[in-house]
């Protein structure tokens, strides 16, 4: 028979070993995203998990779900804080509840282009956005372009006039709400995996997005016709959960921020190549006609929107604002 001190001698060993094989094994980082492969988001989200693979081997393991096949629009939030999933990169538009001030890049017609907003993101106030979540345990890691927004509709939209009384889906966005409102249409919220069928089917008669995500999920084959807008932002903010990203081993947390940096470096200087590209897909495609805006046209849409910028101001800040507006004249 065994003794009681060599049983507990056993007990401590089978602990000792259990725990050092714990430790052996690989950190799991779930990665979940609503978009296409290949779309800036989706490339962003391979390429992190190919260099964090072959830079922490046998420390680091990432699973990517894409195209909300582990959770869509509306629930990815909430299992980022249940720690069902580790890292996402929602649109800006998903984080008004979380900090106010977010609510900026929402605003229309505030960049002129995708340098304009990459100024700002890489300044100060852009990267003091990044920490405002973290008292709701929500980390962000990095901004990452998509490009910039153009309109969809079954019928032409030159003019904001041409917009009154359509039914526009929008992503679950106070500001993006009264933009669509600011035109006398009628915005509605939907998910993006259920947008094409939203518009085959005319509960919703259209939408604004980039060119890669309407290429990608085929909306050019149920919207006749698309408006180069570039009237707002479509960008997302990598985020993780603020306590399981502390709890990492500070050298494999160290390496990832670094791999974090690769990526979006890259990720951001292939976005505007990627639309351009997607953009040029859809003309050939032939089932979409894609309306050119005259100088004096987009300058109604701008105006229509203008006061969108007010009725916000006070939970985004105006100085807030104004820097941003700065970064149209670096």
């Amino acid at each position: 028979m065994m003794s009681n001190k060599l049983k507990a001698l056993a007990c401590a060993l089978s602990f000792t070993v259990a725990g050092l094989v714990h430790a052996a094994d690989p950190v799991t980082i779930k990665f979940a995203h609503v978009v296409a492969d290949n779309t800036p988001k989706g490339q962003g989200a391979l390429l992190f998990k190919k260099l964090a693979e072959e830079r922490l081997p046998g420390k680091v393991k990432v699973e990517v779900y894409p195209n909300s096949s582990l959770f869509g629009d509306g629930k990815e939030m909430e299992a980022l804080l249940l720690g069902d999933v580790h890292m996402l990169a929602p649109s800006l538009a998903k984080f008004e509840h979380y900090a106010k001030a977010i609510q900026i890049y929402d605003l229309p017609f505030l960049f002129d282009d995708l340098a304009a907003a990459d100024r700002f993101q890489s300044g100060p106030q852009g990267k003091a956005l990044l920490r405002a979540m973290e008292d709701k345990n929500i980390t962000g890691l990095a901004y990452r372009h998509n490009g910039m927004k153009q309109l969809s509709a079954n019928k032409p939209l030159r003019e904001p006039k041409d917009a009154r009384g359509l039914k526009f889906r929008v992503q679950a966005s106070a500001v993006l709400d009264e933009q669509f409102k600011a035109v006398r249409a009628n915005p509605r919220k939907m998910s993006f995996a259920a947008v094409y069928q939203g518009l085959q089917t005319g509960v919703v008669n259209g939408t604004e997005n980039t060119w890669s995500n309407y290429e990608s999920q085929k909306v050019h084959e149920v919207q006749p016709y698309m408006t180069a807008s570039d009237h707002g932002l479509i960008d997302y903010m990598v985020i993780t959960n603020t306590k399981f990203w502390n709890g990492l081993p500070e050298d494999v947390r160290g390496e990832l921020e670094t791999i974090m940096e690769e990526v979006t470096a890259e990720v951001n200087r292939q976005a505007d190549d990627l639309n351009q590209q997607a953009r040029q897909a859809i003309v050939a495609s032939g089932k979409t006609e894609i309306i050119e805006l005259s100088p004096e046209q987009r300058a109604k849409w701008r105006e229509a929107m203008q006061p969108v910028w007010k009725k916000f101001e006070g939970d985004i800040g105006a100085e807030l604002i104004k820097a941003a507006q700065a970064a149209n004249r670096s």
